[in-house]
């Protein structure tokens, strides 16, 4: 399959991007629709879920190995997000993606110009709520971003980190791991959806996990070894992409 190298190539950058701030399927599902144009859409996405969930498995993993993992915040969420990112997969035939765009575009700069222009949040640990209310409020932010994550997906995970940054007082770091924690859950949720159907590719899905998890191990390590100031600004570039790309499809590919 003369498209292999491509996709392959496209895998190891998607996973260290994920590994490190999320927003990986940015990289891997154009490089999934550029290749295959004949395939469907259900089985592009599930492709790139079956390939991804191997490179987050193996974040999440050694993030849990390395650091202190904020079970109490990841569970209740990880919980939550499985439920409602299967109903969001589901949703996706009656509710128009044009009526998202716009306001994940509007999010996203808010994300990003919060960020931004506050040095210290994300850099230290401090929580910000009480733990009588961390499980309602993971349990919600699961919901919400595991429906989005199931429906629409791109930026996902840098709206689970700046999530867990903003509302749980993580730092970066530990928001991107508990972040790789939801994100295994969210997939495997569409995989159920995806695999009884026939909408998976496995020998491309297989090829393309390996050089996903390797870019993972490289995403992960550099986190490790850098901390929370290194994710920050990978959070920063790869949400200033979505940006981009998503200010130029709403702007211009859908009026045409």
């Amino acid at each position: 399959m003369s498209e292999l190298p491509l996709l392959a190539l496209a895998a190891l950058l998607a996973g260290f991007v994920d590994a490190v701030a999320g927003g990986g399927g940015l990289i891997q599902v154009p490089a999934l629709f550029n290749a295959l144009p004949a395939e469907t859409p259900a089985t592009i996405f599930g492709t790139n879920k079956g390939s991804s969930i191997f490179g987050t498995a193996n974040a999440a993993w050694r993030y849990t190995r390395r650091i202190a993992m904020p079970w109490d915040i990841a569970l209740p969420a990880s919980a939550s997000a499985f439920v409602f990112s299967f109903v969001g997969a589901a949703t996706v035939a009656w509710l128009p993606k044009e009526v998202v765009r716009p306001l994940v575009l509007v999010l996203m700069v808010a994300v990003v110009a919060y960020t931004l222009f506050k040095p210290d949040f994300g850099k230290l640990q401090g929580r910000t709520l009480p733990a009588t209310k961390l499980r309602s409020y993971a349990l919600t932010v699961g919901a919400v971003l595991g429906f989005y994550d199931g429906f629409f997906g791109p930026g996902a995970g840098s709206f689970m980190i700046f999530a867990f940054v903003g509302l749980f007082g993580l730092d970066f770091l530990r928001a991107s791991s508990a972040a790789k924690i939801v994100n295994l859950t969210t997939n495997a949720a569409a995989l159920t959806f995806f695999v009884p159907n026939g909408n998976m590719l496995w020998a491309t899905a297989f090829t393309m996990a390996v050089f996903n998890i390797a870019g993972a191990f490289v995403g992960t390590r550099l986190a490790l070894r850098h901390g929370s100031g290194f994710v920050r600004w990978v959070f920063l570039a790869v949400s200033a992409v979505l940006i981009g790309k998503f200010g130029y499809d709403t702007l211009f590919v859908q009026t045409l």
